[in-house]
């Protein structure tokens, strides 16, 4: 069997792949179409993380194709109503990065109430400043969780052990489900959750429902002091309206790991405000999730070209 990967992907996972098959990894093929559309058509499986655009295009060209490895969660950069008409497998690597999501969350809301990096950087730069580093205590304040699945109980879970209230909006699970049951998080009504939150992080997929999920109407219903953290797609937020609330006051700030269009441009005009702080996707990105992502990948992809079921199938 062919195996192509299409972007980086640790040696060891590489290794495990080639022992019964042929594979080669072009790290930057996602970056050239006609490259990618001419080198898929020998393939059986293709291996991708969220840069490479499998489209329609990408998927008729591809007549051996059997299963698509996805080295993360999101599917919005594959066309899986067509992968579906053409009988090709999908197995993305569910859960596998949420703890390191989890943390990346629980890190940055921790970093925006004390801002101990600027604290850190003001004394390198010889001051001694402590009534302008006092900050405050998370104890007591409210986390807002748009989506309740593994990321979010995650979160949930680590939030409520530092005392911090935590409610959510989740219209696809009902008030019995664990989250709310059993987690600990109060399930409330989107607008209610913007209004009480001093934090909100966003854990949702993005779909025709969500694109611009966060825009005018909902920065302002937000608090004066309010962060907004976002860790799963860059068009579930409207950028301009982000600054415009930003900069009119309406929010306090907010920290984003994705933007609508990666990697950010050097002029973007998100940049260099001192109050919204940009990460270049690397939430899920840890030693650890990487590792748990590519062993759960290739043991996937070599079950289905093996004819075995995979319980990792996209359905």
């Amino acid at each position: 069997m062919n195996i192509l990967i299409s972007e980086g992907m640790p040696y060891y996972g590489i290794s495990r792949l080639g022992k019964m098959n042929q594979v080669e990894v072009i790290p930057d093929l996602w970056a050239n179409k006609e490259k990618l559309i001419n080198k898929i058509k020998e393939a059986d499986a293709l291996i991708v993380r969220n840069q490479t655009i499998v489209d329609q295009d990408v998927l008729s060209t591809g007549k051996r194709l059997k299963v698509i490895g996805r080295l993360g969660v999101g599917l919005d950069n594959i066309d899986v109503k067509r992968a579906s008409a053409q009988n090709i497998k999908i197995v993305s690597a569910q859960n596998a990065n949420s703890i390191s999501v989890a943390e990346y969350v629980m890190s940055v809301i921790l970093n925006a109430i004390r801002t101990i990096s600027r604290a850190i950087e003001d004394v390198n730069l010889g001051n001694w400043d402590r009534q302008r580093f006092t900050g405050n205590e998370v104890f007591g304040k409210t986390l807002g969780l748009v989506g309740t699945g593994d990321i979010g109980h995650r979160i949930a879970k680590r939030a409520i052990a530092f005392g911090i209230k935590v409610i959510g909006y989740e219209p696809y699970l009902n008030d019995l489900s664990f989250p709310f049951m059993e987690t600990g998080i109060e399930k409330v009504a989107f607008d209610r959750l913007l209004e009480e939150s001093d934090f909100i992080s966003i854990h949702t997929p993005l779909t025709e429902e969500t694109r611009s999920m966060f825009s005018h109407r909902e920065f302002a219903l937000m608090k004066k002091e309010g962060i907004l953290v976002n860790t799963s797609r860059g068009g579930i937020v409207d950028e301009y309206a982000l600054l415009d609330a930003v900069e009119s006051g309406k929010i306090a700030g907010a920290y984003l790991d994705v933007l609508e269009q990666e990697p950010v441009e050097p002029n973007h005009f998100l940049l260099n405000n001192k109050q919204i702080f940009i990460t270049p996707h690397i939430a899920g990105l840890t030693i650890e999730s990487q590792e748990r992502t590519t062993d759960m990948i290739c043991e996937e992809v070599l079950k289905v070209l093996n004819g075995r079921n995979s319980l990792m199938v996209v359905k």
